[in-house]
């Protein structure tokens, strides 16, 4: 019995010193062309933890994603970085969006955007660069509902754009 545990000891211990703990960086964005009103609406779910590391890194160290405990700035930082970091085109044609504000839920922290005047989506692209300047391994996943149709892209830092079309 006691060389069985010596044994354990040297085949289990060394694999267990080279594992590590991996942690996932992932965005969701889901976005939707609302033909009546002439809009196309964003969510974007982003892990809290992450958003609020790069915020505090980037603007201000005392920044809180925290309802009860966040600066009155907070949203003047996070519409900041995602106009940074976020770019659509519709058409071929850059368009600009608005920052309409955020919620949280869990450990998640929900961002709304919307583009208003988009009377048809012949194609849609997006850059969308977000966190992607703080953790190397970020994936931001792009779900899209235009004209019917649900696509998807998956985009990685050194591939941070894509182009769907929906004629």
């Amino acid at each position: 019995m006691k060389n069985l545990k010596i044994a354990l000891l040297f085949f289990v211990l060394p694999m267990l010193a080279f594992t590590t703990v991996h942690k996932y960086y992932v965005s969701v964005t889901s976005v939707e062309y609302v033909k009546e009103k002439e809009a196309i609406q964003i969510t974007s779910r982003i892990f809290i933890d992450d958003f609020e590391r790069l915020l505090r890194e980037r603007y201000d160290a005392k920044i809180t994603l925290d309802v009860e405990n966040e600066l009155s700035t907070i949203d003047m930082y996070v519409e900041r970085y995602l106009k940074e970091k976020i770019q659509i085109a519709i058409n071929g044609e850059l368009m600009p969006f608005h920052y309409l504000g955020k919620e949280y839920e869990d450990e998640i922290i929900f961002v709304y955007l919307e583009m208003e005047g988009v009377k048809e989506v012949k194609s849609f692209e997006i850059t969308n660069k977000v966190l992607m300047d703080l953790f190397a391994e970020q994936e931001n996943i792009i779900r899209t509902n235009i004209n019917g149709k649900n696509k998807s892209l998956l985009l990685r830092k050194g591939n941070a754009k894509g182009v769907l079309n929906f004629n």
